[in-house]
This record gives C-alpha cells, structure tokens and sequence, in this order.
C-alpha cells in the first residue's frame, strides 16, 4: 500500500513538472531562482537600513548625558568662601546667556578705493581658499574667520602706512641695479672658476650651482643663501620665520601675542603667498616666455637663430629644434600641390633640411666632445679677412687689440704718440673755431688760447720725441729738429705734429714688427671675432645667405662656367654691354632676398658671346665699395641706389631699383669711364662673369662701412648736439681752455695707465674688487647720474669690459658720458625719478594687485597648479628666447665693444636665468632689499645674516678663515 502511493507520488509528481516544463518552457528554473534570490536580498537590505536608521537615532541619544540636568537658579551662599563662588557662577551664567557680538569689519586699507577693492578681494579669495575649506567642517562660527581677516587687514594698514613714509627712487635706481650686477658678477666668477678647474672635463649644473655659492661667499663674507635656494624644507622655515618677524613689527601687541591666530596668518601668507609667486617668478622657463612675451614685437632673424644652433652646447636644444624640424619636413613632403606653391614649399623643405643637418652636426661634435674653437681653428686656416692700418686706428674694439699687441712688442710709444696727436689736433680745431668764431663777432681776444695750445704742443714733444722721453719715439732728427724750431718761432696749429706722424703711421704699417707681424698673431684673429668678420671654417662649406651670389638659374641649376672675362684686356676691340633683364625674389635656406638676372653681352672681332649671370643687391654694394676704393674719383661719379630697411621686396621698389641699377651699370660700361680708368675693367669683368661673385676683399669693405660709419656718425651727431647748446657752449670752452695746458700729459698719462690695467673707476685697496659687491666700485662722479651710473654698471658686468683693456672701458664712458649730456642728462635724471613715481603711484600698485590676483584666481577661482610643459617645448622656448634676445642687439652696441662681446653678455645673462636654484636667491636678494629699505630703523641686515647661519658653505668658508689665519698668530 506504501509503495504503491509513493509511487503515485512521483508519477504524478513526474507529470506535474513535465507539463510544467512543457507549459512555461525549460528556462522557468532560471527565472524562478532568479526571483526568489531577489526576494531574499531585497529582505536583507530592508532589514539593514531599518537597523542603520535605529542605530544612529540610538547613538545621537547616546551622546546627551543622563545626568539629571543642573538647576538654573541661584544656590544660597553659606559663607564668604561660597558668597565668591556665588559671583562667578552668576558671571559666568550672564557671558553664556549674552549673545555673540558682532565684528565690525573697515575695508579700507591704503586709502586709496582703487588698491583697497583688489586687496580685498585676495583676502577675501585667501580666507575662501586655505582656511574656510576646512574651518567649516570643525564649526560654523564665523568670528574666528573674521578674527584673521581683521589681522590680516592690521597688517596691510601698516605695511600701507611705512610704505608711504619710504623714498623709493634709491631702491628702483640704485640697490636693485646694484644686487643684479652683483648677482651676474657672482655667476661669471662661477662660470670662470668651473672652467679654471678642468679645462676637459665640462662642468655639470649641480657644480655650477655649488660653485655659485662658493663665489658668494667669497663676496658677502657674512652671508649665503644656498640651503635656502637648494633645500625646500629650509626654504620654508625660513618664509616662517620671516612671516613671523614681519607679522610682530606691523601687528598689535594684543594680536600678535594670539599664537592661533599668528600661526594661521603666517602660514597664509608663507604657503599660501609667497611660496608660491617665488616658485614662478624662478621657473627658467616662465622666464623664457616672459622674455619672448616682452619683445614680442620684433621678428626672429634668420642669422640670430642660426648663430644660436651653431654656438648650443646644450644637446637637449638641438634634439628639440631637429625634431620640430623633422615634424615640419614630414608635413611639407605630405603635401599636395602645384603650380607657383610647388616651389615656395620646395623652398622651404630645403631651409629645414640645413637646418637639421646643422644640429645633426652639432650633436655629433658635442657628443664626441670634439668641441672646436673657431678662432684657434680660424687662426690656422690662413684665409682671413685685411683691416687696414688706417681703419683699426679709428675703431675702438679693432684699436685695443693692437694696443694690446703692441705692448707685447715694444711699440707702445708710436701708437701712444700717434693718438696723442689725433687727440691734440681734434682739441687744437675746436679751440681755433671758437677763437674765429669770436674774432667774426668783434669780441676782444686775448692770447690764452694760443698759449694753452702751445703749452699742449711741448707737452707732447717732451714726453714723445726729447732726448728726455722714455720710451722716446723713433723718427728722423732732422723732423724733430724742424718741430722744434716751429714750437720757438711760430703759433702752434693742428697741423703741426703731422710729418712726424705720418712717420710714425708709415713705420707702425711697414715695420715687420708691428702691423705686418700683428696680422698674423692670435690677436688679430680675435679681433676679426669681435668684428664679425670671422666665418666659422666648420660651416664653411654650408651657405647661410651670405656667403657667396646665387649664381644660374634660380632653381639651383649651374650653367656651365665660360672663359674667365678677368684674363680679358681693355682693348677697344672688346665691347662689353649689359643690363639687368628681370628680376625675383628667392628664398634660400629661409632667407629672402631679391635677385638681378643681367644679360650680358661680349663682342670681338672674331666672335660674338651672350649669357646672364645673376647677382643680389648686396654684390652690387660690395662691388662698388671696391671699386671706389681703388678709384678715389668714381665716388662722385657713380651713385648706387641706396638701401632699404623695411619692404624691400615689393614689386614696385623692386621695379624702381632694377631701373637704377641698370642706370649705375650703363655709366658704368660706357666707353669714356672705361678708358679714363683702363684698370677698372678687370673688376668689372669679374664682376659680370658668369660664377660665384667671391666677395673677398669687398666682404670687408661692406663690413667696414657698417662698423665704421656708424661710429662715426654718432660722434658726429654728439658734437652737432653739444654744439647745438649755446648756453653752455661758452661755459664748458671755459672749462675746456684751463685743463688745455695738461691736455696732452694727461692724454699720455691715461692712456699709460689704461693700457697697464689700472682700472679708471676703481679706488685702489688692497682687495681684489671682483670679490666685491659691485656697487663699492663706483666712483662719487657717477653716482649722481643715474643713467651714466646704470649704463656703466650694466656694460661692465654684462658684458665683462673690466677684463678687457681699460682703454676701451674709458672711451665707452667717455661716449656715454657725451651721449647723455647731448642728450640733455637733467632730463633723463628727471624722467627716471618721473618713472619711479609713477612705478609707485596707486594706478601701477592697483594695477599690480589686480595682476597677482588674476594671476592666481583667474576668473575668482583657484588656479590649477601648472602642468610642466614638455621638454621638447621649454627647450625650444629657449632657443627662441636666446634668438629673440640676439635679434634686438642694436648694431651700434657691435660696433662699440665688438659683436663677439657682445653674443657672449648676452648669452650669459640668459644662462644665468636658466637655473632655477641661481633665480631663487635672485627673488631673495631683492626682497631682502626691499624689506631693508622698508625698515630702514630695524636691523634686518643682522637679522638675515642669522637666518642664513646655518649655510654649509658659510661654515666652510668661516673654517677656512680659521684654518689660514692660525698659522699667523702662532708667528706673534
């Protein structure tokens, strides 16, 4: 019976779920666990919020306590004891039950509403930023927050007030320029002391940064700034620690005796303020973009950049400039195009082509640490360019090399006489002017000026050709014998000196000991660099513009050079026409410029030839610099068209100089000027033949007229403007007429003293002055002149002209000196001390705050911290920078101290910005200025001499005192 219903059971069981499945399908098993799954998690998580919710309304009844709450009435006082208790209990009750008073809060701060409003607003931003962020989670009260705002506002009323109280024109004209001369002054001596060290071995940044320091210490003795620019946990103890120092002089006593509140303040302001500004103001590369941004108007010059490539000894620039270069070409060559854009695109692929294969070689040399010295390589490879005698005598950066070589021969005593003479002659005229010019108007004269020009007269001939000079220049007796009798017998003229003279000149350019012997010595080699006048042989064969003409067709193709036209004679067989058929503009290596196609014709009895060569403007000027150099009387005759600075390339200028230039070409050819000149032909057949002009002698020519002539234009121009002035026209003839008698002893004696080092402008001690700040190297002369102060300065430390001859440093103070007074120095005085005014007028301080705080809350919202540009990006920022920086060097500063000199200041000065740790003392040294000239009654000088006590090369440097100095105090 059991097993029959078990049976039945699962037969009916068996057919339950079969129709089941064949129903609802073979997946409702599935679906069926499914649901019921759901329906126990939905039950759990049901039943977890209803414990979550009971459990907290549990804990908050937790958190009252179940004491029995306290009686709010007044106990009864049992005794005196009690009665005291009593009191306070009832006071303490009254402050709790008294409601919380409000802080009345004055918004101004300066006095000035245009300064206040922007100060408020980075208040307002710094409390929102680095306080209220957090302080709300902790409470809701807002005395606290207000409590620091009204610190902080103390503060800005008092810094505000001494502000107002301080003369900023020494600080803007004096200490800042001061501590940056000192702080380029401190990094050359570095850069020079890594070089001393190992001439093979390259210094790597980290040495040149600890070197720095070691130079620094040398030069403050009391103090050095490395662990703070080096170590950033140092760093910001010491913005703490002066915080803090500034926070007890500008805040109530009652304020600052608040340690809460000080700290706060104080970490604001440390952290949150200046931590950040001086980590920007000494990154390199926001610097680099400053520099790029502040002259921005002026266009990147093709031979600037390619002077940067061919000078980097920084591997990570070039990699940066071949790359882009080779990103560039990739996208050109993808390029499809056609018609007129196939060549300009051609063009421009063949510009980054060389200037990939520039930077491929200049890694390759770096690399293998091959690195080449062009003017040792130069000096060997015996192609240099000639400066004549006559045009390094009336150059100042050509003169001291000569001087200096000179020296080393013995031959000081001609050049000495010969410039004596020259200054002589140029005061001599000057004094004769005045004493006609007074003649024409009828006034009386008097014998002085003859007197002082005879008493200068002797002077000369006693230092320069007595049998007592020493040393006594060497020339025929008989001319110092007719130079006598002319001094006792006649008046002195200008002219009186110039037999002996020209001896003199004939000797120094003839004698194979001086001129002949200085053309090959190392000197003239750097002078040819200072010039510019010297290729580097390295890329001798790479033609960067200016080099040799673009000679065939403008596509690049070479015809087939003819006969040499040089080897053909003037005879009046051979008729020579040409003229200028067509002109373009090409673009070579990413230089633009125009070129001529000239159609030549040749005609003799035998044959007929006809060809074009192809020529710039630039030929054309320096074939007629060469011809008019040989023949003296074509200067008045032929007159090439002039150039032009700013669009040269357009089609109707262009059309108008082919014009003239065919003009000046049929002058040229005509059979008159070649028969009244039968010589000329050779360079004209040079000049028209169908090959490479070579510029050779007319590449100096050219350059000579851009270094000379400026020169002397200048010197022209300030004599016409101190001229121009007539009331102290006579003042100043005054003055020159009593110092003539000593005119030529002094021109002598200085010129002695200059020539042997002895530095003008330096007082004699017993101290190295480069170990010095540089503003104990100034004399009192200069001091009241800010511009001649700030241009010495700047020149001497910039440009290193206190290691060059001091000749050439006088002169350039001399010129500075005749330039700010033609140019009226009061008033350059006065609109320097306008300037600083108006630097610190409430319009520029507003202006200011408003900067910073758009700089740091763009928009009234924190500023992300910046990502770090790539390396490739910042490398070529500096490229860029250093090229923008070369590009705006006015030529006339070349022609002054030399453009070799001139590359090199200026390329260290943007070395010196590259090293973030070198900045950061920078930023330092000049806010420690400010904060001195700010509190000029406290001793803050002491005070940052302890704060930077603990420096690792400052310990050195007081050991190594001890240990030299010990071994002299065991000797007494």
């Amino acid at each position: 019976m059991l097993t029959e219903t078990s049976l039945s059971i699962w037969g009916w069981g068996s057919l339950g779920i079969v129709l089941f499945l064949i129903t609802f399908g073979p997946f409702v098993i599935f679906y069926l666990t499914f649901y019921i799954l759901c329906f126990v998690g939905g039950g759990l998580v049901v039943t977890l919020l209803f414990g979550k919710t009971n459990s907290e309304k549990y804990l908050e009844q937790c958190e009252h306590s179940f004491l029995p709450p306290t009686s709010t009435g007044v106990p009864k006082a049992t005794d005196l004891s009690e009665h005291k208790k009593l009191e306070k209990y009832i006071f303490c009750l009254e402050e709790m039950k008294r409601e919380a008073r409000t802080i009345k809060i004055d918004r101004r701060l300066t006095g000035a509403n245009i300064i206040d409003e922007p100060l408020q607003q980075v208040i307002q931003f710094s409390l929102r930023d680095y306080v209220q962020y957090w302080y709300y989670t902790l409470s809701d009260d807002e005395s606290f927050l207000l409590e620091i705002r009204q610190t902080l506002q103390n503060a800005l009323i008092q810094f505000a007030t001494r502000s107002k109280e301080i003369d900023w024109q020494p600080y803007f004209t004096t200490r800042i320029v001061d501590d940056f001369g000192t702080h380029l002054r401190v990094f050359r001596k570095a850069q020079q002391k890594i070089t001393e060290k190992d001439d093979q071995v390259k210094g790597t940044a980290e040495d040149l940064v600890d070197t720095f320091f070691e130079v620094e210490v040398e030069m403050e003795k009391e103090v050095c700034r490395d662990l703070v620019c080096t170590s950033p946990k140092d760093e910001e103890g010491f913005l703490r620690d002066l915080c803090e120092v500034l926070l007890y002089l500008l805040l109530p006593p009652g304020d600052f005796q608040n340690k809460i509140m000080r700290y706060f303040v104080r970490e604001i302001l440390a952290r949150g303020i200046l931590l950040p500004l001086i980590n920007q103001l000494s990154d390199p590369d926001y610097i680099n973009q400053y520099v790029i941004w502040m002259i921005r108007d002026s266009n990147c010059n093709y031979e600037a950049f390619m002077n940067i490539i061919k000078l980097s000894d920084n591997i990570g620039e070039l990699e940066a400039v071949r790359d882009k270069a080779a990103e560039e070409l990739q996208y050109l060559r993808s390029l499809d195009t056609a018609g007129d854009d196939i060549n300009t695109i051609k063009n421009q692929i063949n510009s980054l082509l060389f200037v990939k294969k520039v930077c491929d070689s200049r890694i390759q040399r770096l690399q293998s640490g091959k690195e080449i010295n062009t003017v040792k390589l130069a000096a060997n490879f015996g192609k240099l360019c000639t400066v004549p005698l006559d045009s390094i005598l009336v150059d100042n950066v050509a003169l001291q090399f000569f001087m200096d070589y000179m020296q080393q021969t013995g031959g000081q005593a001609h050049l000495f006489f010969w410039m004596t003479v020259e200054g002589y002659r140029v005061t001599a005229q000057q004094q004769l002017e005045v004493l006609l010019s007074r003649q024409r108007d009828g006034k009386h004269q008097t014998n002085q000026t003859k007197g002082l020009l005879r008493a200068a007269a002797v002077g000369i001939y006693e230092q320069y050709l007595s049998e007592k000079a020493s040393p006594r220049v060497t020339v025929d007796d008989y001319l110092v014998a007719k130079l006598a009798d002319t001094l006792n017998h006649e008046d002195p003229t200008p002219e009186i000196f110039d037999d002996i003279q020209r001896k003199v000149y004939e000797l120094m350019l003839r004698d194979e000991r001086f001129y002949p012997s200085f053309r090959q010595n190392a000197l003239y080699v750097r002078m040819l660099a200072e010039l510019d006048m010297l290729k580097d042989p390295s890329f001798r064969g790479s033609d960067d513009g200016d080099g040799e003409s673009f000679n065939g067709s403008p596509t690049g193709s070479i015809n087939l050079s003819l006969d040499d036209l040089s080897n053909v004679s003037s005879d009046d067989s051979v008729q020579l026409h040409a003229y200028i058929s067509d002109t373009g503009v090409c673009n070579d290596h990413g230089k633009t410029y125009a070129l001529y196609a000239i159609t030549v014709h040749r005609r003799n009895l035998n044959s007929e030839e006809m060809w074009k060569t192809y020529r710039r403007y630039s030929d054309f000027h320096d074939f007629h610099m060469r011809i008019t150099e040989q023949f003296e009387s074509l200067s008045s005759i032929l007159k090439l068209p002039g150039k032009k600075t700013f669009n040269n390339m357009d089609r109707d200028f262009l059309e108008k100089r082919k014009k003239d230039l065919n003009a000046y070409l049929q002058l040229l050819l005509a059979p008159e000027m070649m028969k009244a000149s039968p010589a000329l032909a050779h360079y004209v057949y040079d000049f028209l033949e169908n090959k490479a002009y070579s510029k050779g002698k007319g590449d100096f020519a050219r350059k000579m007229d851009t270094f000379v002539n400026p020169l002397r234009n200048s010197m022209r121009n300030v004599s016409n403007a101190v001229k121009s002035l007539p009331d102290s026209l006579a003042e100043g003839m005054t003055k020159m007429s009593d110092n003539m008698g000593k005119m030529s002893e002094r021109l002598g004696q200085d010129i002695k003293q200059s020539f042997f080092k002895v530095p003008p402008l330096i007082p004699k001690t017993d101290s190295d002055p480069e170990h010095r700040r540089v503003s104990a190297q100034l004399d009192d002369n200069v001091d009241d002149n800010i511009p001649l102060r700030v241009m010495l300065l700047l020149m001497d430390e910039v440009f290193d002209l206190k290691e060059r001859n001091q000749w050439l440093r006088r002169n350039i103070k001399n010129l500075l000196q005749q330039l700010i007074r033609a140019t009226y120095g009061d008033t350059i005085n006065r609109k320097i001390v306008d300037h600083v005014d108006w630097m610190t007028s409430p319009e520029q301080v507003a202006d200011s705050v408003k900067r910073f705080r758009d700089a740091f809350w763009p928009n009234g919202i924190l500023a992300e911290t910046v990502p770090c540009r790539d390396k490739s990006i910042r490398m070529r920022t500096r490229v860029a920078g250093k090229t923008k920086l070369l590009a705006i060097m006015p030529d006339e500063l070349k022609h002054i101290i030399g453009a070799e000199t001139t590359r090199k200041g200026i390329l260290r000065v943007f070395e010196m910005f590259q090293h973030n740790q070198l900045n950061r003392r920078m930023v330092y040294v000049f806010l420690e200025g400010f904060l001195e000239t700010l509190f000029p009654q406290y001793k803050f000088r002491e005070l940052f001499n302890k704060l930077h006590s603990r420096s690792k090369q400052m310990q050195k440097y007081k050991q190594k005192l001890q240990t030299t100095q010990a071994p002299s105090l065991q000797k007494r």
